[in-house]
């Protein structure tokens, strides 16, 4: 019966400090929620400039139900409250999971945060002022070709905006989990070469995916995705665990294992 209560107590104590970071987390972008939904309106009429500019002189984005825009308005209100309160979010990340990280894998904690959201901010940057406007203007002028008038929904150019926007960021971020991955030694900078023309057919298996059935916007994610890709094998050259370490690592725990 002790047996079993030593080995609950650790479970018990790791489910009470992942229900207290994500209690922080959960109050953090509640409060940033609170704060961007009285500028959601404002931020609305921002992300809409694109399509804006590519549709014919006259036109602007229409509500087809009495409840889109609130409901619009309010996606777009908790989005961008996300991005405000993700320092906190992904510090309370690390804060859960450092106890199980060495102490010079804990002085990451800070950079990794910040390179973090840097890096999709870049991301989300590059994506919203140089794909944008080049991705609507093309869909918008060949639906232009007939007979026919745009009339686009703002839920749904929201929801279209914010996956591609959000595909942006989250490529951007390559970079980042490369350095980590090479840090703590699963991943080295022979590997990812060796492996480059299958992150060429990733990266535009991924354009494919996450963004419209145009060669355009395609490549216009899959390039970076590439480029990214190369920038993180010079990342895992000169900030990878060196091989020595991770031989080291290795005899350390066979001998262990051996001694038990």
């Amino acid at each position: 019966m002790s047996d079993m209560t030593d080995s609950t107590l650790p479970i018990m104590a790791h489910l009470e400090e992942l229900r207290k970071r994500l209690m922080i987390a959960a109050i953090s972008w509640f409060v940033a929620f609170l704060i961007c939904y009285g500028f959601a309106e404002t931020l609305g009429q921002y992300i809409a400039q694109p399509v804006k500019k590519a549709l014919p002189e006259g036109s602007s984005l229409v509500f087809l139900t009495a409840t889109e825009p609130f409901f619009t308005y309010m996606k777009l209100g908790a989005l961008a409250a996300f991005l405000v309160a993700s320092p906190i979010i992904f510090w309370q990340f690390w804060a859960f999971v450092s106890p199980g990280l060495y102490r010079k894998e804990k002085r990451l904690v800070v950079p990794f945060v910040l390179a973090s959201c840097l890096c999709f901010a870049v991301g989300t940057y590059f994506g919203f002022f140089l794909v944008f406007p080049r991705i609507f203007t093309f869909l918008i002028s060949f639906g232009l070709g007939g007979d026919l008038a745009p009339m686009l929904s703002m839920g749904s150019y929201l929801s279209f905006s914010t996956k591609l926007l959000i595909a942006f960021g989250l490529v951007f971020e390559l970079p980042i989990i490369i350095f980590f991955l090479a840090r703590i030694g699963i991943v080295n900078y022979q590997w990812l070469a060796q492996r480059r023309k299958y992150a060429l057919v990733i990266g535009f298996v991924v354009g494919a995916i996450l963004t419209p059935p145009d060669v355009f916007s395609q490549v216009a994610l899959a390039l970076p995705f590439i480029i990214l890709y190369e920038i993180g094998i010079w990342v895992a050259r000169f900030f990878g665990k060196p091989p020595e370490e991770i031989v080291e690592e290795e005899e350390t725990t066979e001998a262990g294992e051996a001694a038990e």
